[in-house]
């Protein structure tokens, strides 16, 4: 399955929905408005060494100070930039496939945050989304350290994220996992049962850049 013509689609709503809220809407971003996660779009887009700061704390200010730039330029500027589409190399490939995912992701910090709730998500989505749970879980490993983490979806398909410790499952829809693995657990749609001990690390794990 391509995974072009997905990130696309979910382009386009994410700029119809940062259209519908304005520069100065709340995000899940702690700190950020829709003004600056439009500029963080842009910027891990057409500034590859800003976008280092998000893994690599010494470049965080290099990466401010990107943002701040692409800040000036205005929300409508912005806007227009990423229905553009993102940069040949961000749309094709392994990068479209982690693209369709981080697009996800932001454009749900923006809904949730505004009061909506969570939407459908067609077959193609759901796809690309759970299979970039088989990464992440590979990457969440050590943050549940001492629970055996499962995540699951209402029609039976789990991912391991963990062997080590007491049980415990997660279960909810393909978006509603992955908006909790990247950290957006207040708004995700889950529900997580198992031993208490291992519930609560989970619960306090830190997943997510």
């Amino acid at each position: 399955m391509a995974a072009t013509p997905v990130l696309l689609k979910e382009r386009a709503a994410l700029c119809d929905t940062l259209e519908k809220y304005g520069p100065e809407a709340p995000t899940l971003c702690a700190g950020w408005l829709t003004l600056d996660l439009a500029a963080h779009l842009v910027a891990r887009e057409t500034r590859s060494d800003a976008a280092l700061g998000l893994v690599f704390p010494p470049l965080a200010g290099h990466l401010r100070h990107v943002m701040d730039r692409c800040k000036a330029k205005g929300y409508e500027p912005l806007v227009a930039m990423l229905r553009t589409g993102p940069p040949w190399m961000h749309r094709t490939g392994p990068l479209a496939v982690a693209n369709v995912n981080e697009n996800f992701i932001h454009h749900e910090d923006v809904r949730r945050a505004s009061g909506e709730g969570p939407r459908d998500i067609d077959d193609e989505m759901d796809a690309i989304l759970w299979r970039m749970l088989g990464f992440g879980a590979r990457m969440s490993k050590k943050a549940v350290k001492g629970a055996a983490l499962t995540l699951r979806t209402p029609d039976g398909r789990e991912r391991v994220v963990s062997t080590d410790g007491s049980a415990v499952t997660m279960t909810g829809p393909t978006g509603e996992l992955t908006l909790y693995m990247a950290g957006r657990k207040e708004a995700a749609a889950v529900t997580i049962d198992g031993d208490p001990t291992a519930v609560a690390i989970v619960h306090a794990a830190s997943f997510g850049i």
